[in-house]
């Protein structure tokens, strides 16, 4: 296990010399307790919403720059963007956008560079495949003194958005900036981590650092322990955690209007599968970019209903595959009918998207003599290891496979339970 075990308390005291806003606790677990009738809402407010309803006092005589995308909005589907730049009581003066770009008009492996926002004036940089000194430089550039983080993610180590983070947390610890992170829910809920664990070999910007496959965890959370973990408890951190939200609710719970975090992960339905079915991006079969089922759509040329039927004959709990035949308009298979499953979960609860994506792999090879992985071996990064592969490819079987990272999943557990902000 590669994890450093280091105290909470190195998280807690990141940012002690930074004044806290009276009605919102800076760098530590905790937030200051609101008034009753805020707390008993049914749905749970996001970090922005109460930062807004704070006055901005966190942020107040601050020069304020924020990491963001479309799905950096409030509840009546504003961008918190236009919402600042429109306060007076904010002093709201640069827009940084990750892959995809700040607007969202760029497709995967792509961002939408230098330029002043339309809408603001405000202008905008470019983070997408920055880290280190060259981002710290960007945010130099800027002018700002604080970063705030306001993304949403959808827990799979995989998906990019929390690596930046992870890489603007360090470039602003290297620029000497404060960095505030506004939470928002973990769509696919926080109960439990799933899947193997990183190893640091095989980090890539779909895995910097040894966290596991689904982390079951909020941006907050994960940004306290990149800090007490990974990055010496040295960056300025404050976050404005939610309130109301509980580890075991989906999105739909949130009563939040559900943008899609990138083109192919247009509903809260695609981020349920999305940490099992991502690995079909390490093979030579669609993930379904380029219909309107992606990551719920896999197939190739040639493969037909008995896929299905071993899947289903898998017992996987809370899901079953229906055969199914679709033509991506892009990606693998383009303008070709491909053959494969659908994916229908019916019990979200039972439902294990890591455990479902290994069986799916090893069935898969099984049925169709066509099966292979990626020739540069992607499989092993998005899985963090060789040993998915390398197992499969021996004949192991899905509880074989998942039974082999059960060690490590049990260490970033207890890793994991340090930097919990929500029963």
């Amino acid at each position: 296990m590669h994890l450093s075990r280091r105290s909470v308390l190195a998280a807690a005291t990141a940012g002690a010399a930074l004044p806290a806003a009276p009605a919102l606790l800076a760098a530590s677990r905790a937030t200051a307790t609101l008034p009753a009738a805020a707390a008993a809402a049914e749905h749970p407010r996001t970090g922005f919403e109460r930062l807004s309803a704070d006055g901005y006092r966190l942020l107040d005589g601050r020069r304020v720059g924020v990491v963001t995308n479309p799905t950096g909005i409030t509840r009546d589907a504003r961008h918190i963007v236009d919402v600042m730049h429109a306060d007076p009581r904010v002093r709201l003066t640069a827009v940084f956008g990750p892959e995809h770009g700040f607007r969202g008009t760029a497709q995967a492996g792509g961002s939408e560079g230098r330029y002043d926002d339309p809408a603001t004036g405000l202008p905008v940089f470019d983070t997408y495949l920055k880290s280190g000194q060259p981002l710290a430089d960007v945010f130099t550039a800027s002018g700002v003194d604080t970063v705030v983080f306001d993304i949403q993610d959808v827990g799979a180590r995989f998906y990019t958005y929390i690596w930046t983070l992870y890489d603007c947390m360090e470039a602003a610890r290297l620029a000497g900036k404060s960095f505030v992170v506004l939470d928002r829910p973990n769509p696919v809920t926080g109960r439990s981590a799933q899947g193997p664990v990183l190893h640091r070999e095989f980090a890539t910007f779909v895995g910097r650092q040894p966290i596991a496959q689904a982390h079951g965890m909020t941006v907050a959370e994960l940004a306290l322990l990149f800090n007490g973990e990974f990055l010496d408890g040295a960056v300025r951190l404050e976050t404005v955690r939610m309130t109301g939200w509980k580890r075991d609710r989906f999105y739909d719970a949130s009563g939040l209007p559900w943008v899609p975090p990138s083109p192919n992960m247009p509903t809260p339905d695609t981020a349920l599968v999305y940490s099992g079915t991502c690995l079909f991006e390490g093979t030579n079969l669609s993930e379904g970019r380029g219909t309107t089922r992606p990551f719920e759509l896999l197939g190739a040329e040639g493969i037909d209903g008995r896929w299905a039927a071993e899947a289903n004959g898998a017992g996987l709990p809370g899901v079953r595959f229906r055969e199914a035949y679709f033509a991506p308009t892009f990606s693998k298979f383009q303008g070709k009918t491909a053959g494969g499953v659908q994916i229908h979960v019916h019990d979200r609860a039972a439902f294990d998207p890591v455990r479902t994506g290994i069986a799916l792999l090893v069935t898969a090879r099984k049925v169709w003599d066509g099966f292979a992985w990626r020739p540069d071996d992607w499989i092993d990064k998005l899985t963090g290891s060789s040993r998915v592969r390398t197992m499969i490819d021996a004949g192991a079987g899905t509880d074989e496979v998942v039974g082999a990272w059960q060690d490590e999943l049990a260490a970033f557990r207890k890793v994991r339970g340090k930097y919990l902000l929500y029963r």
